[in-house]
């Protein structure tokens, strides 16, 4: 291999190794927004706050999704901090756009586990960038229940 060639090799090497570890950051990270943003949306519910619920929801402006939200505030508020005891995202590690639900199992001190259901929206892909937004939360489900496998149409 000639004196030239070498450098030029390893800076090739060099720069797809960044680009790959950056692109791999960034989706990693994906995952970590949609936590943050389900996380916020249930400390609020805890709080009993469905103002603050309703502003984090982006497609939560019909009646009865406004009437499940107000309903959660007010059934489901309690005192403590919240902690996520199980976290089962359905848009995790999404390469592209994806809608699904995301089933979480919270609890605080004075509560046993409540198990919802948070519809998320991934938009965009890992090249272009990404963006998460919450659409909807259910009322709790049994502890042993799924989160229905797509939205409704």
């Amino acid at each position: 291999m000639g004196r030239v060639k070498r450098p030029v090799l390893i800076a090739a090497a060099v720069v797809a190794f960044l680009g790959i570890s950056f692109l791999i950051a960034r989706w990693v990270n994906n995952d970590t927004v949609e936590r943050g943003k389900v996380t916020k949306l249930l400390t609020d519910q805890a709080r009993g706050d469905a103002r603050a619920m309703l502003r984090r929801l982006e497609d939560c402006d019909d009646p009865a999704c406004v009437a499940i939200v107000r309903r959660n505030a007010d059934r489901l508020r309690s005192r403590g901090d919240l902690k996520i005891a199980l976290y089962q995202s359905q848009t995790a590690h999404a390469l592209s756009s994806r809608t699904r639900f995301t089933r979480v199992v919270w609890f605080t001190p004075g509560r046993l586990t409540t198990v919802q259901c948070v519809l998320v929206r991934r938009k965009g892909n890992v090249f272009a960038g990404t963006s998460v937004s919450l659409l909807r939360v259910t009322a709790p489900i049994g502890r042993e229940s799924s989160c229905p496998s797509k939205p409704a149409a």
